[in-house]
């Protein structure tokens, strides 16, 4: 079967999957076939930022989503014809939303995003009251303010008559399913994000639903992707074309991203590497114990999401290019050639801490810093180092995978960054001294959303295999350069960034 590009609806296979995806910047969807294959002309995008603010809220209006979502699947219903119906339909979101909502299902909240941190005294609080590597390795997730338990415990303390009002508190897609069907559940990855999860017996944890202020009654009942939710009939009579559909729990745009990218298993690590980044495998089974610096994600009984994630990626792409101004007053560089050339050891060896650090270290105050600059460090060598930078951030997450998962045989990287700035791919390959293949596909997330839930409705019909471009080898002779710039890095980061917890 041919690599994964889009189709015609007359050669599509049947059964179709309505994928939807609501990220940070837009809800947007697309009609897949069995093979996983777009079907060409049938998509729709609604663009939408979130409301932020100096004291670290990051917030959305969670009917402006369910509007945008329903304007999605209008569009793309709408250009099918009226003989063909779509079998299933499959949800991702950005992970860690949370909405409360009263005993008719109306938001009393607004949605509250991962980014939002205003819940940063609650979590020194959590960290004072518990045992953080025990909650690690029970959940598999560290304590921050990304997850739910101090959100919802700042919830308690500064809005207490609007957290007793609340009848429930949902992600984002949870309200998204009840506001249209009638019902909702919890996806595991959905669940698994929220902090509160017991990745082992895929129950929600006990010691931190105290924490949190809640109890089981105030959350949803978990699914794995292969128990769909069936509409009380209002989806079917507003869409036809969905009538009997199965509406798949909502699942992280993580999870669905690897699945998205080819990573379905221990043989493939995908890096993405967006305005954020991440490394991440799907392993079969739940492992019994967590690397420090890794998250850890149970995403249905038998598969466990793996990885890191990285504040800074794409940002200090465009951090560069805004403050160098490289494409002005003759210092023009041309970003290709200084990340294919040869490594240079005038290069400053930069920590690209701009927004904090997740992954490996969890120090939310560290700040970039730039070592060993000098009067003869150019702007084309400030861009180079900084990107290499980034690069062994990757490679920070990549050694403690391996620790918990094996060595993989390919690395899949997808992603703007990527697709902007190719070349990158090779400083990549270098510093993790392991080739790194070039995912072109577009709209990797949406691909992996309607690929799990083909897992259910299509198990027996092939996949077409995804996109993918120029594989960059590692150069040999450049192993000791860049163990030399790993050994500076974790000198610099004990020096300035451990230190600032």
């Amino acid at each position: 079967m041919p690599k994964t590009a889009s189709v015609e609806l007359d050669h599509a296979l049947e059964p179709f999957v309505l994928a939807l995806d609501v990220g940070s910047t837009a809800s947007r969807g697309g009609l897949y076939d069995a093979a996983g294959r777009p079907v060409r002309g049938l998509r729709h995008k609604v663009p939408h930022q979130f409301r932020t603010a100096s004291d670290g809220t990051s917030e959305i209006d969670p009917d402006a989503v369910l509007a945008e979502v329903a304007e999605v699947i209008t569009e793309v219903t709408g250009r099918l014809p009226g003989r063909r119906r779509i079998a299933g339909v499959a949800l991702d979101t950005f992970a860690s939303s949370l909405v409360g909502v009263d005993d008719d299902g109306a938001p009393l909240t607004p949605c509250y995003t991962y980014a939002d941190s205003r819940c940063a005294p609650q979590l020194r609080q959590l960290r004072g009251e518990l045992d953080e590597a025990a909650v690690q390795q029970r959940t598999g997730t560290r304590l921050h303010t990304s997850y739910l338990p101090p959100r919802l415990r700042w919830l308690r303390e500064t809005a207490p008559d609007t957290f007793a009002r609340a009848a429930r508190w949902l992600s984002l897609g949870e309200y998204v399913h009840l506001r249209l069907l009638g019902t909702t559940a919890v996806g595991t990855s959905t669940a698994a994000w929220t902090g509160m999860l017991d990745r082992r017996a895929g129950a929600w944890d006990a010691e931190m639903l105290t924490a949190a202020g809640v109890d089981a009654g105030h959350l949803s009942e978990i699914r794995d992707p292969d128990r769909p939710l069936r509409d009380d009939g209002r989806a079917g009579r507003r869409w036809p074309a969905l009538t009997g559909a199965a509406w798949f729990p909502v699942i992280t745009d993580g999870f669905a991203s690897n699945i998205g990218a080819g990573a379905g298993d221990e043989s493939v690590i995908a890096a993405a590497a967006a305005t954020s980044g991440a490394m991440r495998v799907v392993l079969h089974g739940h492992p019994d114990t967590i690397p420090p610096g890794l998250w850890c994600y149970r995403v249905d009984a038998s598969r466990t999401l793996l990885g890191g994630a990285l504040n800074d990626v794409g940002r200090v792409v465009s951090w560069l290019e805004d403050t160098l101004r490289l494409d002005q007053d003759g210092l023009a560089v041309d970003r290709e050639a200084a990340l294919l050339a040869p490594p240079d050891d005038g290069a400053p060896v930069v920590l690209p801490y701009l927004t904090g650090e997740r992954s490996t270290g969890w120090a939310g105050g560290a700040r970039a810093l730039f070592a060993d600059v000098t009067a003869a460090t150019t702007p084309t060598l400030l861009y180079r180092g900084a990107l290499e930078g980034v690069a062994l951030t990757y490679a920070r997450v990549a050694e403690q995978l391996q620790q918990a998962g094996g060595r993989a045989h390919r690395i899949a990287a997808s992603g703007r960054v990527t697709a902007d700035h190719p070349a990158w791919l090779q400083v990549l390959a270098d510093a993790l001294g392991a080739p790194v293949e070039h995912v072109t596909m577009k709209r990797t997330t949406l691909h992996g959303t309607a690929l799990i839930a083909l897992e259910v409705l299509a198990p027996d019909v092939p996949r077409a295999p995804v996109e993918t471009g120029r594989t960059y080898v590692p150069v040999a002779g450049r192993t000791e350069y860049y163990a030399t710039r790993r050994t500076r890095y974790q000198q610099l980061y004990e020096a300035v960034v451990a230190p600032t917890g």
